[in-house]
């Protein structure tokens, strides 16, 4: 069996868990407290030297970080990912998107609204990340305006990526409200079947 070590409120394990969910794999959950530097100590640098969270240990001493690396390895083979070499090049355009253009600004704002032990001060970082945070919800705003999904007109790994963190973004400070299509989107992602929320 999977086992998944992973912190709750983390949008990038929330990617793993929820299509471990929707793929059906059982997996044993390890919870590590970033807040605590529990992914800091010499037993979990051993498993990940970079030191983050997600990290899916496949079989005894086989590790996989970096949750977009992990959800490409789950979805081979699956309906998450396509098979057209040029719509699977489109999936991983929109995971690179994610880790670049995306997570830096909204998801970093989350956590130092939300998880930093004084926020105060960091606010001018976090008003720093308003605008290219936004930029990134209108790229996201203008393919779904006329695309029910992100790649190929169906679910796959790529509104998963683009979901986690996006479906929380007013934890962050964005508001969602100038985006209908994204909101529609949102509500697209939570119908799918074996659906679950970011604290489950």
């Amino acid at each position: 069996m999977y086992k998944l070590y992973d912190f709750r409120p983390s949008g990038n394990g929330y990617k793993v868990r929820l299509l471990l969910t929707q793929l059906g794999i059982p997996f044993e959950y390890i919870e590590k407290d970033i807040l605590k530097r529990e992914t800091r100590t010499p037993e979990f640098l051993a498993i990940n030297p970079n030191g983050r969270i997600p990290v899916l240990e496949l079989e005894p001493n086989v590790y996989l970080s970096e949750s977009n690396a992990i959800l490409i390895y789950l979805s081979e083979g699956t309906p998450y990912q396509p098979e057209p070499k040029l719509e699977r090049a489109y999936v991983m355009q929109w995971l690179f998107f994610e880790q670049y253009s995306h997570e830096p600004y909204i998801a970093t704002s989350r956590f130092l609204l939300h998880y930093a032990t004084d926020p105060e001060q960091h606010q001018a970082v976090i008003e720093q990340k308003r605008a290219p945070g936004y930029a990134a919800l209108g790229v996201m705003e203008q393919r779904l305006q006329d695309h029910p999904f992100l790649v190929g007109d169906r679910y796959t790994i790529a509104d998963i990526a683009l979901y986690a963190y996006t479906h929380v973004a007013d934890e962050g400070g964005f508001d969602l409200s100038q985006f209908p299509a994204i909101q529609a989107w949102l509500t697209r992602v939570q119908s799918q079947p074996n659906y679950v929320g970011i604290g489950c």
